[in-house]
């Protein structure tokens, strides 16, 4: 079995170095930019409305909704699935391996991202459909044979289909329970099947329980969580504070010049943070990959922009805020200041993550607990990060298992018409994938997941552009009433 998984590892590695590295990265910045100018800025000229329908709708306990969810529940929902290991197990990663550059790439993919699932909210809106319960279905495979007629379109939208299936019901929970698992035996000695279990006992609650018990417990989980993260995050930032002005300065400056750390010549350098930043940053906001839009679509709104701009905010949150907050943590803890990873030779930097020592799935809980090490002492320091990352892990993955099902469970509904025995199998089968994300390697499990995922975005993208112009009369209806006239 373990020759069998290492073969695996291998195998997926080399294919997922090609697709991140190139085919990614083109489709993800030519997207984003392409939604910028065609919407002329809608991240920024919008923003503030999105603000405002965000917080005007905020309420923990929004009620059923029959056919459709609030706008804000919608969110809620989207965000459980944004804000999950991405935004620290990921983001630590794209650290590691891409220095503090990669931070600032990420950066750039989420402003691009905004524009992008904006169009993927206002799209799933305009082509959602209700089922004769009144039942609303929604999502790429709907916009995906708006455009695209016939055999050809029927394949493609079941290509998504099936990959998301894949990747968010399968693969991507298994990820989350993968990293809690990890995070919960290095803070509390928990073996990992212990933890499967549990998982799954809860997971079958919520999945049985249909789209409003899902949104129930989203709209509460996703205040609780974002707040208590920063609430630990400006604590460490206000022990820190001093190394606050270099640690932005590492993310920029190593943006761009980041061979001291990883070494080769900065060509190379500089396509690592990209690579990383790219590929951690779709895994983080998720703009472009075709998830969230199947929760955008159950929103009761009065037009479709108006729940693309909550999108937006969605993706701020989850990168300027919560993502952000974990790489000001690690890098000002870890890279900043007198003997650093920031200060090491390439040879040395190289040593240190050979060793294991520091890994993407405990370097928030390094930093972390060596911050507060100077209130409590090194090793209650070292405690207290282990539980509160665990903790906090704990809910932004768990958030992340329970949207992820639902969107895989809009695409058994589609391929399977509808069938509850179908719904009820996928079910079943999911849960089993969470217990045994919490046995198999880190490595293999983030690898697959990061393969199924790319995956998912390239049909999104083949109806994304050609539907472009339903974007831009959602976001610039001025234009429609001149042209009109």
């Amino acid at each position: 079995m373990e020759q069998f998984t290492s073969a695996l590892l291998k195998i997926v590695q080399t294919v997922n170095a090609y697709l991140s590295d190139y085919i990614l990265i083109i489709l993800l910045v030519g997207t984003g930019l392409f939604f910028t100018f065609k919407t002329r800025f809608i991240q920024v000229r919008c923003f503030g409305e999105g603000l405002k329908r965000f917080f005007g709708g905020v309420k923990l306990s929004g009620g059923k909704h029959k056919g459709g969810l609030s706008s804000y529940q919608a969110l809620a929902t989207a965000i459980a699935a944004q804000v999950g290991t991405g935004n620290i197990v990921g983001a630590s990663g794209a650290i590691l391996i891409g220095g503090p550059g990669a931070i600032f790439w990420m950066w750039i993919i989420a402003f691009l991202g905004m524009a992008t699932i904006y169009a993927e909210a206002v799209l799933a809106q305009e082509t959602r459909v209700k089922d004769d319960n009144g039942e609303v279905h929604g999502g790429p495979v709907y916009y995906i044979k708006r455009f695209y007629k016939g055999s050809f379109g029927t394949f493609l939208a079941g290509c998504f289909a099936v990959v998301s299936i894949l990747a968010l019901g399968f693969m991507g929970s298994m990820v989350q329970s993968n990293s809690i698992a990890e995070s919960c035996s290095n803070a509390f000695g928990i073996d990992g099947w212990v933890v499967g279990v549990i998982l799954a006992v809860i997971s079958a609650f919520i999945f049985l329980g249909g789209v409003n018990r899902l949104a129930s417990v989203t709209e509460k989980m996703v205040p609780f969580m974002a707040i208590l993260f920063l609430l630990g995050g400006i604590l460490v930032l206000a022990i820190r504070i001093k190394y606050i002005p270099e640690t932005f300065g590492m993310i920029f400056k190593f943006a761009f010049t980041p061979n001291a750390l990883i070494g080769g010549g900065i060509g190379y350098a500089i396509k690592t943070a990209v690579s990383q930043g790219a590929k951690r940053g779709l895994f983080s906001n998720e703009a472009g990959m075709g998830s969230t839009p199947h929760a955008h679509a159950q929103a009761n709104v009065e037009k479709p922009h108006h729940q693309g701009v909550v999108a937006m905010i969605g993706v701020f949150i989850d990168t300027f805020v919560v993502l952000t907050m974990t790489a000001l943590v690690v890098i000002s803890c870890l890279y900043a200041g007198e003997g650093g990873l920031g200060n090491m030779t390439a040879e040395e930097y190289t040593a240190v993550m050979n060793s294991g020592i520091i890994a993407k799935t405990n370097a928030m809980q390094v930093a972390f607990g060596e911050a507060v090490s100077v209130i409590f002492g090194e090793k209650l320091g070292a405690t207290i990060g282990n539980v509160f990352v665990a903790v906090c892990l704990l809910f932004f993955a768990y958030s992340t298992v329970i949207g992820w099902n639902f969107f895989g469970k809009i695409n058994v509904q589609y391929l399977f018409k509808n069938n509850k025995v179908a719904t009820a199998i996928y079910s079943v089968i999911a849960i089993l994938f969470i217990f045994l994300g919490t046995l198999l390697s880190n490595d293999l499990v983030w690898e697959l997941t990061d393969f199924f995922n790319y995956l998912m975005v390239i049909p999104n993208v083949l109806a994304l552009i050609p539907l472009s112009a339903l974007v831009s009369k959602a976001a610039l209806p001025e234009k429609e009433s001149v042209l009109q006239k």
